[in-house]
């Protein structure tokens, strides 16, 4: 069945970095758009970044732009977010998602999503 497990979060001060990794199991890894959604508390889930089945394309939320980073690893069935420059308020539940739909580049809505992993947590601290 498919597995997405998210690693790497913990608490860090505001201007750190931290690197989330997610690892998927049970599915043709390489042939489907992979994302990274968050949710603070009190706030709806949202779109951080997403990487498309090639790595070709990425995209991201505008308020991560120039500081967050995704990438895959279709050798390793992994999808990583390197988070460079913290702020207080990237403080969330980040989770690991894949897409829908096989060979997807350009859908990056929840609903676009088919799976999800059960999150890990990322604390910024000022």
């Amino acid at each position: 069945q498919v597995q997405l497990v998210e690693s790497g979060g913990g608490l860090v001060q505001a201007g750190g970095s931290l690197r989330l990794s997610c690892a998927a199991s049970g599915f043709a890894f390489s042939t489907y758009g992979m994302a990274w959604f968050r949710q603070a508390p009190g706030k709806e889930r949202e779109f951080v970044g997403g990487v498309s089945w090639s790595a070709s394309i990425t995209v991201y939320r505008d308020s991560v732009k120039g500081r967050f980073t995704i990438s895959r690893d279709n050798a390793k069935n992994t999808v990583d977010l390197q988070m460079n420059s913290l702020k207080p308020e990237d403080t969330a539940v980040y989770y690991c998602a894949r897409s829908r739909s096989r060979f997807s580049s350009d859908k990056w809505y929840s609903s676009d999503m088919e799976y999800w992993g059960k999150g890990t947590l990322v604390t910024v601290s000022s």
